[in-house]
């Protein structure tokens, strides 16, 4: 019989593995969406439609996901969830018009909703005062992301882009399998009183809940939206093949992943709204910094015309997206640290509405990124949109988190004494 503790981190270990393969799953079409583009002469704004199709569905999944957890356990969701995307990943490889992927984009989409499962799964099985670090543990299973980034230009150059759905859809089953053998159930975990549908959306009237669903549509949202997009990005404004492309993408997308058990520490220690306030901060200077487009202007002196240029290069940009990914990958965690203290008896329902606000998020802001370079044919409008977005979202927590942040400060305060 193995021991609770045993169980614990088998849990924890188990589910973050899964997750890391569900996300790389997920976003697969930030690498493989770029040959298709070509394949099929796609626009901006096609192509980040495309890429984005798959974050609707897992998305849109989180709500009942999240039910389904807190009546079920995430033991047997997660597996289905897994089972349910093998299929639809294996028949990409057979796609040949855009709608053909758009289809089948959406039913591999389901592997997003990984997340509002694997959540409130890891919690249940760890202290309150742990279950911050726990779940930012879990969520660093984001650096899938950075997998695929890593491992599917290597083999869309080895084999064609055909290759790429072939072997997601094994790793994807192998890894369902292994959960399975590896993770433990317990019925005390389950929720008695379940919440239905419609009372997990009667949630949206909590200001609490729509706070929480702000903070998660920018930190989430923003981190999903620019792993899909950085790849491209690299391709178009420095001219790096998709390879090299896709490896200081993942700069972005590796510490946006596995920093997020730091974020969870740090919120455990200071508190979510500390924590959260500093990563919206850097995150509101460093998308001004990005979205400063490539300008050369000239000047005229006594001496004649001077010649300047202004913006970031590669080298220089990477650093400043790797800042980006940082404080993305903390404020994730800190987050849900504030749904976990309190709905604690709902952290599946609460977290599947959260989820679905951040993922809507990554589904709709590549799509204005699209947009925006079609119209404007700047690429760095990107951060432009995101360095707006950010400075609504400071305004509104200016004034709807005060008094969440003395009391916060109170608790904090009296747990140290």
């Amino acid at each position: 019989m193995a021991s609770p503790v045993y169980k614990q981190y088998a849990v924890l270990v188990s589910s973050t593995v899964a997750f890391t393969v569900c996300f790389m799953v997920w976003m697969m079409f930030a690498i493989l969406g770029i040959p298709i583009k070509e394949q099929l002469g796609l626009s901006e704004t096609q192509f980040g439609i495309l890429a984005a199709t798959p974050v609707l569905t897992g998305s849109l999944v989180r709500v009942p996901l999240g039910i389904w957890t807190d009546r079920y356990g995430g033991r047997i969701v997660l597996v289905l969830l897994m089972l349910s995307c093998v299929l639809p990943i294996y028949l990409m490889q057979f796609a040949t018009a855009y709608w053909h992927f758009l289809v089948i984009g959406l039913f591999v989409g389901l592997a997003g909703g990984s997340f509002s499962v694997g959540t409130p799964y890891v919690a249940r099985w760890f202290r309150k005062d742990q279950q911050g670090l726990a779940m930012g543990v879990f969520g660093a299973g984001n650096a899938g992301s950075s997998l695929t980034k890593l491992i599917a230009p290597a083999i869309i150059l080895a084999a064609g882009w055909q290759a790429l759905p072939v072997a997601y859809a094994l790793i994807m089953l192998l890894t369902a399998i292994l959960f399975w053998l590896f993770s433990f159930s317990d019925p005390q975990h389950l929720v008695r009183h379940h919440t239905s549908l419609a009372q997990q959306w009667a949630l949206m009237k909590n200001p609490a809940v729509l706070r929480y669903c702000q903070y998660y549509s920018v930190v989430f949202g923003g981190y999903v939206a620019l792993a899909l997009w950085m790849t491209k990005y690299y391709v178009g404004e420095y001219g790096f093949d998709i390879q090299h492309a896709a490896f200081l993408a993942a700069c972005f997308s590796l510490p946006g992943g596995v920093l997020r058990a730091l974020g969870g520490w740090l919120a455990d220690k200071y508190g979510a709204y500390k924590v959260t306030w500093g990563v919206m901060w850097l995150c509101w200077v460093a998308f001004f910094i990005l979205s400063y487009p490539q300008t050369t202007f000239v000047i005229q002196t006594v001496v004649g015309p001077q010649h300047f240029h202004l913006g970031l290069n590669a080298t220089l940009f990477t650093v400043m997206l790797f800042t980006v990914g940082v404080a993305m990958a903390i404020g994730k965690a800190s987050v849900f640290k504030f749904i976990a203290d309190e709905f604690p008896d709902n952290i599946g329902a609460v977290s599947g509405v959260v989820g679905l606000a951040g993922g809507l998020g990554g589904f709709l802001l590549p799509i204005l990124f699209g947009v925006l370079l079609d119209v404007s044919g700047i690429r760095s409008s990107a951060f432009m949109l995101l360095y707006g977005t950010v400075c609504v979202s400071l305004v509104w927590m200016h004034f709807s988190f005060k008094p969440v942040a003395r009391t916060e400060e109170s608790r904090l305060t009296q747990a140290k004494s």
